[in-house]
């Protein structure tokens, strides 16, 4: 009964934008059923390119973070460096105020010398800073139920250390490189703060846009859009989910 509040208390609000995507009313009024907003999405420049920005940069840092995440974790578990990797839980804790302006001011000091402005590339660089710790974490996570024993016994069979590496550990990790991928790309895809900080003129993310919007009142747009996205990220991890099981 418990699981089941918990469930209902976590998904009544996406229930209820599923709802109102399909309303012919713009209030939050049932007023007939209507594929109305979702057409609409498709005629809006805004909010499509805002989309579009925020899959590339959620991609690209995710793609960019889980490998080099990947291999810092696996770093850390053979050199067992508890300094550094106590001090990732700084960067989970520390408030994305506070790293927005840091990374703000590193930008601001370091193009001053490079010549270059803020922009996508700014972002996707902020997006990998904070998405490298969730990815490392993950994997030491993982890490922590492999069996050293599995590499000895492939080099043992007279591979190097490198196909042991490709060949052994990372199929072994691959549920946990998955599950630290979902992740980023989650966290990257919807984050405002940080973003907001060092985005430049022309990448506008969506939480930004809707962020613009909801001041003069959120378009019904952004239902079906945000039902489209969720439906999206829902098939992509049961797919991943099942790709894990084979």
């Amino acid at each position: 009964m418990y699981a089941a509040a918990a469930y209902l208390f976590l998904y009544a609000p996406l229930a209820v934008l599923s709802v109102f995507s399909f309303n012919a009313s713009k209030v939050a009024m049932w007023r007939g059923f209507s594929w109305e907003w979702y057409r609409s999405v498709f005629h809006n420049e805004a909010l499509l390119e805002a989309t579009i920005n925020s899959l590339i940069i959620a991609t690209v840092a995710t793609i960019i973070s889980t490998a080099i995440g990947t291999l810092a974790g696996y770093a850390l578990w053979k050199k067992r460096f508890p300094l550094l990797t106590n001090s990732l839980y700084l960067s989970l804790v520390t408030p994305e105020i506070v790293t927005g302006v840091s990374l703000l001011a590193f930008f601001e000091w370091s193009f001053r010398f490079l010549h270059v402005q803020l922009g996508m590339h700014t972002v996707i660089l902020a997006h990998i800073s904070f998405c490298l710790a969730y990815v490392v974490i993950v994997i030491l996570a993982r890490l922590r139920t492999f069996d050293p024993a599995l590499e000895e016994a492939g080099l043992d069979l007279g591979a190097n250390e490198w196909q042991v590496f490709w060949r052994v550990t990372i199929p072994i990790l691959l549920p946990g490189i998955v599950a630290a991928a979902l992740l980023c790309f989650t966290v990257s895809f919807d984050d405002y703060v940080i973003t907001s900080l060092v985005a430049g003129v022309n990448s506008e993310t969506l939480p930004m846009r809707i962020y613009a919007m909801a001041r003069k009142g959120v378009s019904p747009d952004v239902n079906a859009l945000s039902l489209m996205i969720t439906a999206g990220l829902g098939v992509f991890i049961l797919l991943a989910g099942r790709l894990e099981r084979r």
